[in-house]
């Protein structure tokens, strides 16, 4: 059984492409699966286009990414867990190859990305080195993390301490819980967090962090890359 955890705040426009994306990758492997959608203080919506599409929804009101990934997770009946943000696709291929890495007995991993626009040369520059620097790390990005359940048990879930970083963390402690693997494959997830926050925002948060450390990342009151919606400009 194989379950996919999806965190969603007010993600209605998104959410229809990403649950048809993951309805046909499971359907291609044959695979017994469910999706659930982890409605976090939703004001647009979100619970009611996620039913309508095939997913089952648990509602909680964390606005607190590890919170609520480990809700999903809890409501969850699958052997398998894999974690997908609401902006983010999931080839066919690529689910495949992550069940196998499974299969052949890695504890979790993740993916490659691949996003959705065609970016800036800047931004294409910046964003080239930070996935470089991510994978050099053997860190799989939140939007798409895979594990047994025993792995996510023995872990003890994503750690609630992050209010974003939380990836890092499990990333680290599914490598203590046994092999992880980064795949070759990749995911498709949204660019809208670079068009919908200047570069000098994203410079801001890089120096509060150089300055302050992981404590920026214990709260919510500098993280607007990941708590704040905005239309793209």
């Amino acid at each position: 059984m194989l379950s996919f955890v999806i965190p969603a705040h007010d993600e209605a426009p998104r959410l229809p492409a990403t649950l048809a994306a993951l309805h046909a990758a499971a359907r291609a492997g044959g695979l017994d699966y469910e999706i659930v959608v982890v409605d976090d203080a939703s004001t647009d919506g979100t619970g009611a286009v996620a039913t309508a599409h095939g997913a089952r929804v648990v509602r909680v009101e964390h606005r607190q990414i590890a919170a609520t990934r480990n809700a999903g997770a809890r409501a969850a009946s699958g052997d398998v867990l894999v974690f997908v943000d609401a902006d983010t696709h999931v080839p066919a291929a690529t689910l495949a190859a992550a069940l196998e890495a499974l299969r052949a007995g890695a504890a979790g991993g993740g993916a490659r990305l691949r996003f959705d626009a065609v970016l800036p040369w800047l931004q294409r520059l910046g964003v080239g080195a930070a996935v470089a620097l991510v994978r050099a790390l053997r860190i799989a990005p939140g939007c798409f993390v895979f594990c047994t359940r025993t792995a996510f048990d023995a872990t003890g879930g994503f750690d609630e301490a992050w209010y974003a970083g939380e990836d890092v963390a499990m990333s680290r402690a599914l490598a203590r819980a046994g092999r992880f693997v980064l795949l070759r494959e990749h995911v498709i997830t949204s660019a809208r967090k670079l068009h919908t926050f200047s570069v000098a925002e994203h410079l801001r948060l890089g120096l509060r962090f150089l300055l302050r450390g992981r404590r920026v990342l214990r709260s919510r009151e500098h993280l607007a890359l990941w708590y704040e919606r905005r239309e793209r400009r």
